[in-house]
């Protein structure tokens, strides 16, 4: 039996046997809902609490929706803990959505309509709290969708689908500066430069009112793109002298040789430095020059597309991995999963892609607070790393996760061997992120003086590197250290300082955000703060949108809703949570 399931906008269910009956009751559609984006079964007396709390008997109450969704689906859902059981081939728009490709995404019909679009469930506010979190976590895919299939249509050379699709996504969150980045260069690439200087006049009214800054580095970027032509010189030299100026800490040198090698390798129709310009510069525009995340995840498109049509799949998998990561700063962790898990699947068992992947796959779900399966893919990228940063990086990760989690030493021993491994490796632009999650750990472990010490290390050198994210993970600690030791004024002057540094450009590090929000809220609870329900709001819309599960929770303590923040917080597991 082929069968689809709608849950974008009004939801509705196609059955290919011609069984025409629908779901009548809201309470069943929400019902629905939950068993299908549950993380993990939930048991009938949790679901018959979420849904039927007012009814005489919930149980029968529960017993009853459950009978209607078998009856509309013609599939089994029973089970305590309560399971659905779609059979194979089922489609789900949602989970298209969450982890389909862009092409059957964009081919959804309800894309970028409301999750259960009319569906009100009255007297379950629990539930009403989680269904508000969903829609906007489900918002926030159909966006990523749009952005990502654009990219796609780009590396394709379909510009008129492809600024179809970005025109769509700048629509659902006019204040993304990648959006908008995306449609000027896409007006440039067409040669409609009137219309790009349109949409840069508009942005730039925009972003003036609405947030009172003028558009940053991205949007300058794909404003002044332009196709340029190609020369005799060598691609071989330029590709190798531009990623030896990056490496040397000459970076905007080395990414405008890059670029001319990239459009060159165009000129003279070769595959193979079409492909290794285009990865040597979107690693050294998302790894090295912040800010261009955008165009480098454009670059890593076209690069993936390349490295299919010649058979590369090494080369595919890096691109892979790449566009995961940026999805995975972007808090996009339903797609960041998608790319990295394709980026195995091609990766054939290299060591050194495997090791990255699984880093990432580590880091996305630490985010998510899925702290055990965290674990376990860190330590397993720890064991196959065969080069000295990627084992920094997954180190410092498993640090975060023991800190989290309040395994203090273990999160030390980690964060140590971090900082060594990468100083060893002169590898300095990273030093202050694992610098900075140690000096919270000596604070934790009640010594605020090595704390202050580390901190001031950390943040002196990011603010010498420019590195907003590694200057806001500096300043949240030092707010901390400030308020242990009394200074209140001065650790809400360092959060809100923060996050200011921290989002300063278009590509920011998303879970750090809510990072430094937890901590600002957290102060300004226990200080009587007159804006920690502002900052509890943020927060809340800020994690629902993405899927952090333990920000959610944190979020809606901070909110002063315990009920909503208890159910989430049974699903997690950790003890400082409890």
């Amino acid at each position: 039996m082929g069968l689809a399931v709608h849950l974008l906008g009004s939801p509705w269910v196609d059955r290919s046997d011609g069984v025409a009956y629908q779901v009548r009751s809201r309470k069943s559609w929400a019902l629905l809902a939950r068993l299908i984006l549950s993380e993990q079964p939930l048991t009938r007396s949790r679901l018959a609490g979420l849904l039927y709390a007012e009814a005489d008997d919930p149980l029968r109450a529960l017993r009853w929706g459950l009978a209607e969704i078998r009856r509309c689906l013609g599939v089994e859902v029973d089970g305590d803990p309560v399971r659905l059981r779609l059979p194979p081939g089922t489609v789900v728009d949602v989970e298209v959505l969450r982890h389909g490709s862009w092409a059957a995404a964009v081919a959804l019909p309800g894309l970028g309509a409301e999750l259960l679009d009319g569906i009100a469930v009255r007297g379950a506010p629990v539930f009403e709290s989680w269904l508000l979190s969903e829609r906007s976590r489900i918002a926030a895919a159909a966006e990523a969708i749009l952005h990502e299939a654009a990219l796609g249509r780009l590396a394709a050379g379909d510009l008129p689908a492809a600024r179809g699709l970005a025109v769509r996504a700048a629509g659902m969150n006019p204040l993304d500066e990648n959006h908008q980045a995306l449609v000027i260069r896409l007006y440039r690439l067409a040669g409609d430069d009137r219309a790009a200087e349109r949409q840069y006049a508009a942005v730039t009214s925009l972003f003036a009112r609405e947030l009172g800054v003028a558009p940053g580095i991205a949007v300058e970027t794909a404003r002044r793109e332009r196709q340029i032509v190609a020369d005799d010189a060598s691609l071989e030299a330029i590709v190798e002298s531009g990623a030896a100026a990056v490496a040397a800490g000459s970076v905007e040198a080395g990414v405008r040789s890059l670029r001319t090698a990239v459009a060159l390798a165009d000129r003279a129709e070769s595959d193979r430095w079409r492909l290794t310009a285009r990865l040597r510069l979107a690693e050294a525009l998302i790894h090295s020059l912040r800010g261009l995340d955008e165009e480098g995840l454009a670059t890593l498109h076209e690069a993936d597309r390349i490295a299919l049509a010649v058979g590369d799949r090494a080369a595919a998998a890096r691109a892979r991995a790449e566009i995961g990561y940026v999805d995975f700063l972007r808090a996009r962790y339903d797609r960041a999963e998608r790319w990295l898990t394709d980026a195995l699947a091609v990766a054939d068992g290299s060591p050194a892609i495997t090791a990255r992947v699984t880093t990432y796959l580590g880091s996305v779900a630490s985010d998510r607070a899925a702290y055990p399966q965290a674990v376990k893919l860190l330590e397993e990228a720890i064991g196959l790393t065969v080069d000295a940063r990627t084992r920094a990086y997954a180190l410092s990760m498993l640090g975060r996760v023991h800190l989290l989690t309040g395994e203090l030493e273990a999160a030390a021993a980690r964060l140590d061997e971090s900082i060594r491994v990468a100083e060893q490796d002169h590898w300095l632009a990273f030093v202050p992120w694992p610098q900075a999650l140690r000096g919270e750990t000596h604070l934790a472990l009640g010594d605020p003086a090595a704390a202050a010490g580390i901190l001031r290390q950390a943040f002196a050198r990011a603010c010498q590197l420019g590195d907003p994210c590694w200057e806001g993970i500096a300043a949240r600690s030092l707010a901390l250290v400030a308020d242990a030791a009394g200074d209140t004024g001065r650790a809400f002057d360092l959060l809100a300082d923060a996050r200011t540094r921290s989002n300063r450009l278009a590509d920011p590090y998303v879970w750090l955000d809510a990072h430094i929000l937890d901590a600002q809220c957290d102060l300004g609870r226990r200080h009587g703060h007159p804006d920690v329900t502002l900052w509890a709001d943020t927060l809340l819309r800020l994690a629902s949108r993405t899927g952090m599960r333990e920000m959610t929770v944190r979020a809606l303590r901070h909110s002063g809703d315990p009920a909503s923040a208890a159910l989430l917080a049974d699903e997690i597991e950790n003890p400082l949570l409890a």
